[in-house]
């Protein structure tokens, strides 16, 4: 029979529990198994983090260079707005920056689906890897003229 724990039962009281443990330096009641866990989720969070605003980046790339005719105001919005969240991010998260690379060809599917959800164009035709240098995807003008 399994034995329901507080972590179990009441997740935010656990984490004051655990507050309270280390600050006290009550090191052997600290629940080190699932605090473990809860550490490695952050960095996921981060790491995900990441992907997804490249996701919504690229994809309105994408639609910015394949879709000119279509361009809009909220698209070079929404790009510059990424590119500055993602810079952000990556400042206040500066040991993501060697992951960038294996991030922005993670990503790129999704902006691929971000496309295909978008717009008429046809994922399919569009590059498969990222057409984008690093110098295209965060520094790269897009002037939205009506």
């Amino acid at each position: 029979m399994q034995t329901t724990t507080l972590y179990d039962q009441d997740f935010y009281a656990w984490t004051q529990r655990q507050i309270e443990l280390l600050q006290a330096r009550q090191w052997e009641q600290v629940d080190i198994a699932n605090l473990i866990e809860e550490i490695e989720s952050l960095g996921r969070q981060e790491r995900q983090e990441l992907c997804n605003r490249l996701g919504v980046l690229l994809g309105h790339l994408l639609k910015w260079r394949y879709q000119p005719e279509a361009q809009t105001k909220s698209w070079a919005a929404t790009i510059r707005e990424q590119r500055e969240r993602i810079q952000e991010h990556l400042a206040e998260n500066p040991s993501l920056k060697p992951y960038l690379p294996e991030a922005i060809n993670k990503s790129y599917r999704y902006g691929l689906n971000l496309v295909d959800k978008e717009t008429p164009l046809n994922p399919n035709q569009l590059p498969q890897s990222c057409p984008f240098s690093e110098a295209e995807i965060f520094e790269e003008p897009v002037n939205w003229q009506p």
